[in-house]
């Protein structure tokens, strides 16, 4: 069995962050990490820009591994299980752990192969029409597209291609979907079904959003995290976490300064 299907359903926090120290090459580009991302909740990671947001992201499904320069101090855990161990293989972590991205990236296939192409590498051996049909409909895309399957899926809206990158990271049947920033590239119409399509996922999913859209946040998200930056005196951009805590407290009831001038917009 591969250690990453060993899990504890009993565990709260499905991903646990430990003292974590980022670095490309010698720059430290996250320092201190702690944090921890619980079950069936969506957790939303919010701060300016280079604060390293998509950076801890990323690390979660170990996309930073494509980084030459990339090293991780500390520790991430899924499960109790740690992601950086040398017997986890980071193909079994991303299949575990999805992701959607800021632009949709719908592959040059039919709607129908885009969603069946993870399954089929994975070597899926159930009705595959029925896992297209039900990905698409967990992604509230069925309707829309069910008499348009042969037809290539960057031919349809950017909403709808959106949504169709989230049927498919579902496809795969994963723990945790990370999105990075999914509805930036929107239209407010399309955003507003990407949000309510958060809220339905949970039930199934994990899910951790980067956001600059302090609104977004705080419609969608159960959890929220601030994350803020530093110049040190190599002139470097450093990130950091200032607080985690329950949506609503990040918002009302803030511990820190620097978050509260963050979300009234007084920042910086």
């Amino acid at each position: 069995m591969n250690p990453l299907q060993e899990t504890f359903q009993q565990t709260e926090s499905i991903l646990r962050t430990e003292n974590a120290n980022i670095y490309y090459g010698q720059f430290l580009a996250l320092k201190g990490i702690n944090l921890d991302v619980q079950k069936n909740k969506v957790t939303a990671f919010i701060g300016p820009s280079g604060c390293g947001k998509s950076t801890l992201l990323r690390c979660y499904n170990r996309l930073n591994d494509l980084i030459p320069s990339f090293r991780l101090e500390g520790k991430i855990s899924y499960y109790d299980r740690d992601l950086y161990a040398p017997n986890i293989d980071p193909v079994q972590v991303r299949r575990k752990i999805g992701m959607v991205f800021q632009k949709p990236n719908p592959f040059p296939k039919s709607i129908y192969d885009n969603i069946a192409y993870g399954a089929r590498i994975n070597g899926y051996k159930g009705d595959m029409d029925e896992l297209v049909e039900k990905s698409l409909k967990g992604a509230a895309l069925w309707d829309e597209v069910k008499d348009k399957l042969k037809q290539d899926g960057r031919a349809i809206s950017g909403g709808q291609q959106q949504r169709l990158c989230i049927a498919r990271a579902i496809a795969v049947q994963p723990d945790i979907v990370l999105m990075d920033e999914p509805c930036s590239a929107l239209d407010p119409i399309s955003t507003i079904k990407v949000e309510e399509l958060i809220h339905e996922l949970k039930e199934q999913y994990t899910i951790v959003i980067v956001t600059h859209n302090m609104q977004q946040a705080s419609r969608v998200a159960d959890t929220t995290a601030f994350f803020n930056v530093k110049v040190t005196d190599q002139g470097n951009r450093q990130g950091f976490l200032v607080e985690c805590d329950r949506t609503e407290v990040i918002f009302q009831n803030p511990r820190e300064e620097s978050t509260q001038q963050y979300i009234s917009g007084r920042f910086g």
